[in-house]
């Protein structure tokens, strides 16, 4: 984030020690460590949110991925057992009829001609 090196530090330090005096000093480097320290760790709060939002919405597009390839697999097993449906159906509706026309016409048979 800042580069700050020693020579900086020392500096900064000087400056402080003049400013604040040696009476103040201790005291507003314990307070300005305890803000620093508020906001390293509001920032690594803030991170691991954003890292916690960006593996859920992987994991959803993931999830999503594998939704689709399992619906289509779905779908293509489902084919061949929804013909084998639709020919069982269409054979019953094709041997109903063919034993209500033959019921019929032994009925007609069996009637005498009046």
């Amino acid at each position: 984030m800042f580069d700050i090196g020693f020579a900086e530090l020392l500096v900064i330090a000087a400056v402080a020690l003049v400013v604040l005096g040696p009476e103040k000093l201790p005291t507003a480097v314990r307070t300005l460590g305890l803000w620093v320290g508020r906001a390293k760790r509001t920032i690594g709060g803030i991170q691991r949110e954003i890292s916690e939002e960006l593996r859920m919405e992987e994991l959803r597009r993931t999830s999503a991925i594998e939704k689709e390839k399992l619906d289509k697999e779905l779908n293509e097993m489902r084919q061949p057992f929804s013909e084998a449906s639709n020919d069982i159906k269409t054979t019953a509706v094709s041997t109903t009829s063919s034993n209500r026309s033959s019921d019929t016409s032994s009925e007609q048979s069996d009637k005498p001609n009046g």
